[in-house]
């Protein structure tokens, strides 16, 4: 298994905050919303898959591209369905969202 450095460490670290903030939302907050449940658990399956598991190492690439479409897509979603867009929450984890777009953009090529 390849070793990580600081970006792909920042990429699970990001990752992992935006799947914990809607793993909260989701839980946490009056009744259960199976969607923010099911985006978290999908950002940390994916982070998983693109570091922790050593079958897919081939698939990196791959794995990568869907975590960065995956992550513009719950932007897009974000002000597209939530009412209240201005949340500082909401922006705030969009704005984790947009850096780890970034990061991931950055380390295609490793």
């Amino acid at each position: 298994m390849k070793k990580l450095g600081s970006l792909q460490y920042a990429i699970i670290a990001l990752t992992v905050i935006t799947a914990v903030i809607h793993l909260a939302l989701g839980l946490f907050l009056g009744e259960i919303n199976p969607m923010f449940v099911l985006n978290g658990v999908g950002y940390l399956a994916l982070v998983a898959a693109l570091y922790f598991i050593p079958q897919l190492a081939g698939q990196r690439s791959l794995i990568r591209w869907v975590l960065m479409g995956y992550t513009a897509l719950t932007i897009v979603l974000y002000f597209v369905l939530t009412p209240n867009i201005m949340s500082p929450v909401g922006l705030a984890d969009k704005a984790v969202e947009l850096i780890l777009v970034i990061l991931l953009w950055v380390d295609r090529k490793n």
